[in-house]
């Protein structure tokens, strides 16, 4: 969790122009533009935009050819709609909201908080919440939540080497720690290791739901295997707190990771001989806080403490790390601002695709994400900011397309539904706000500048001294 480094002699102020792969560049492309049949339909050729108008008028004339829209071609129309409108409130809690997350199908939204409260919403049923769970042996918060793919388990951790697991979808809306439900634990420590050993910072199920792989402050990559009900594989996989672990894609074969050791590594479960990474990627200048994949086993993202975001690409990897990890600033991320001298230092062997920058990331893990396939064929990148924004990047341009702001606090987490042009974000405000793509902004439901506050905790004590 920690972030020291040296103080830079000399820092080129002059940020570099952004530029990113030809490849991945095409594919985003591909599946977030109007197809070639498309664009010859309308135009023949000249390079013009479509407006959204212009899709449907050419689809009912017949230009658009079969009656219907490729993927690409609502991703474009879609994206031309951002979910920039509000906020709407989803809840409003007496303690910070650390993490949030949309079920597969968008159903649900799950969301953790300060304390030991977690709360899953019906987000087809005008956000009602469907199940409040008080956990079970939390230490400091919740740290991490991820449901199965068939909804039907969830997993929370905090920073203690027990995760828990919670049936989502029985009768009892209350769920009490084993009070009204049982809570089973899933024991990650070793058998001579104390209850609070080591912290897990990050939890994943694989695709098939399985197995859950969790990144811990032992420097640590493990495995849970709940058909066997035990750890199947450990790995000790850094030089520091691992922050992140996600699994690459739906095979369950590689592992991406990254660490405040300043280091993005693949794992390939294939062939962990010595516990010897498949490959090593450098380009961050200090500790990683979240880890994103594409989902094709090739391309992920990562959100930094040297405020960038990094898009990689793991056929670009190292056998090994190359050179010495350069130290070029002496500061703490948790309360510190970040050096303005360093806010354009670059890794002399840096690998990463292209480098996102504007947002920041201090106090927390700030957490970033790919946006979904269907609606914008994943034409942007958004994330959580100590700053109060929500930040949507272009991911081919670099641009910064949007900032949403409402809040009043850092936005630790921040989840877009898998179909519907939806954000809701989390913030240390205390509040689950949602953003949507169309609305009434003069809608007296919308939140306001006067609902804003910089904590949970000061609306609790106002409400104490009006009882």
């Amino acid at each position: 969790m920690r972030g020291r480094r040296r103080r830079a002699r000399e820092a080129d102020p002059v940020p570099e122009p952004f530029t990113i792969d030809d490849e991945v560049s095409h594919l985003t492309r591909i599946r977030s533009e109007p197809s070639q049949k498309t664009l010859g339909a309308f135009y023949a050729g000249r390079k013009r935009g479509i407006s959204t108008f212009g899709l449907l008028s050419g689809r009912e004339s017949g230009r658009s050819g079969a009656g219907g829209f490729s993927r690409a071609d609502c991703a474009y129309a879609a994206r031309k709609h951002l979910p920039t409108k509000g906020p709407w409130c989803v809840d409003d809690m007496t303690s910070e909201a650390y993490v949030s997350q949309f079920s597969s199908d968008g159903s649900l939204l799950v969301a953790g908080f300060r304390g030991s409260r977690i709360r899953i919403y019906d987000a087809d049923n005008g956000w009602k919440v469907h199940k409040d769970i008080s956990c079970r042996s939390l230490q400091w918060t919740v740290s991490d939540i991820a449901l199965s793919p068939d909804q039907q388990l969830l997993a929370y951790s905090s920073l203690s080497p027990t995760v828990h697991i919670v049936n989502v979808q029985s009768s009892a809306k209350e769920s009490q720690a084993n009070v009204t439900e049982i809570h089973d634990g899933l024991e990650f420590s070793n058998d001579d290791d104390d209850e609070y050993s080591f912290g897990i910072f990050s939890v994943k199920f694989s695709k098939d739901g399985q197995e859950i792989v969790v990144g811990n402050s032992d420097r640590s990559i493990n495995v849970y295997d709940l058909r066997a009900n035990k750890v199947s594989v450990r790995i000790r996989a850094h030089a520091a707190d691992v922050n992140a672990v996600t699994f690459a894609d739906e095979s369950g074969n590689l592992l991406y990771s990254g660490s405040d050791d300043n280091l993005c590594k693949v794992w390939d479960r294939r062939c962990l001989a010595r516990e010897k990474p498949a490959g090593v990627l450098t380009g961050h200048l200090d500790g990683i806080t979240f880890i994103d994949s594409r989902g094709d086993g090739r391309y992920f993202i990562s959100n930094c403490k040297d405020q960038t975001i990094k898009l990689w690409d793991v056929r670009k990897m190292s056998a090994s790390i190359k050179g010495r990890q350069p130290r070029f600033f002496d500061w703490d991320y948790r309360w510190m601002s970040f050096p303005l001298e360093a806010r354009h230092c670059k890794h002399p062997n840096d690998q990463s695709l292209a480098t996102y920058r504007g947002h920041s990331v201090l106090r927390t893990l700030i957490r970033c994400y790919f946006s979904p396939v269907y609606s914008t064929g994943q034409r942007y990148i958004y994330t959580g900011s100590s700053d109060e924004y929500v930040y949507i990047y272009d991911v081919v341009t670099g641009d910064i397309v949007e900032k949403l702001s409402w809040h009043g606090s850092i936005i630790r987490d921040c989840t877009w539904h898998p179909y519907n042009l939806t954000i809701v974000s989390s913030s240390w405000d205390g509040y689950l706000a949602r953003w949507e793509a169309s609305g009434d902004e003069d809608d007296l439901s919308v939140l306001t500048e006067n609902e804003q506050r910089t904590s949970p905790y000061r609306q609790s004590y106002t409400r104490h001294l009006l009882l």
